[in-house]
């Protein structure tokens, strides 16, 4: 689809903010009015940066931000899909990427003990709830008593917290990645080098492969970026 619109601009409507394409209020995907609280003023003018970026073409993967608040408006503001999302994503915590420690390098081995170990401790500390470490995929699993812990903290997530939680475990392939992300414990750079220990540990010794490496580096910055974008305005 070619680019239809000449101006972007943002009007209030209330105590929410609409994104206007030549006057014409952005919908979701679902067709319900794309709405943001007039409380997050960044994230709309971050929606409408994207669609006035859009310059010939529209590209959805440029679109990030638009799709994740979409996302939390079809989706999220439902507490039945909230469910649905929290059984999901608090069964990554049994494959979560920052519980898989591995020992073969002294680059992995630096890595971990900089990105994952201070997460290790956070999350233990602060929910007082206990993980455990694996080394192989097969037959990991974190303790029940901790899933219902942890499912408690997100259950009290409003559904711009859940759209960015789902979003953000999606992208690390770590629950507690994204929780510390969600709470502001990490901020999206911090959470894109946590997620990538492996990688950069292979990087740093056998060095990047172009077009490969240095798209996935911008590509989790970019989801994750969008994600913690929905935060904005929250207490």
């Amino acid at each position: 689809m070619q680019r239809f619109w000449k101006t972007v601009g943002i009007e209030n409507r209330g105590d929410s903010l609409a994104v206007l394409l030549d006057k014409r209020a952005l919908k979701t995907p679902d067709g319900k009015p794309l709405l943001i609280p007039a409380s997050k003023s960044l994230l709309a003018t971050l929606i409408a940066a994207e669609w006035d970026h859009q310059k010939t073409l529209i590209k959805p993967h440029a679109l990030p931000v638009t799709s994740i608040a979409s996302r939390a408006i079809d989706a999220m503001s439902l507490e039945p899909t909230r469910a649905e999302v929290r059984e999901a994503l608090l069964n990554y915590l049994d494959t979560d990427t920052i519980c898989f420690y591995e020992n073969t390098t002294p680059q992995i081995e630096k890595l971990q003990a900089e990105h994952w170990d201070p997460l290790f401790e956070w999350v233990e500390k602060t929910f007082g709830v206990k993980l455990n470490r694996h080394e192989s995929i097969l037959f990991s699993e974190q303790p029940q008593e901790t899933r219902e812990k942890l499912g408690d903290i997100i259950s009290g997530f409003d559904q711009w917290q859940m759209a960015a939680m789902e979003r953000a475990t999606y992208t690390t392939k770590s629950f507690v990645i994204a929780l510390a992300l969600v709470l502001r414990r990490l901020t999206p750079e911090q959470a894109a080098s946590a997620a990538s220990v492996e990688v950069n540990s292979q990087i740093e010794r056998w060095g990047e492969v172009e077009d490969t490496h240095d798209v996935d580096y911008h590509d989790v910055r970019r989801h994750l970026s969008s994600a913690a974008s929905l935060l904005c305005g929250s207490s």
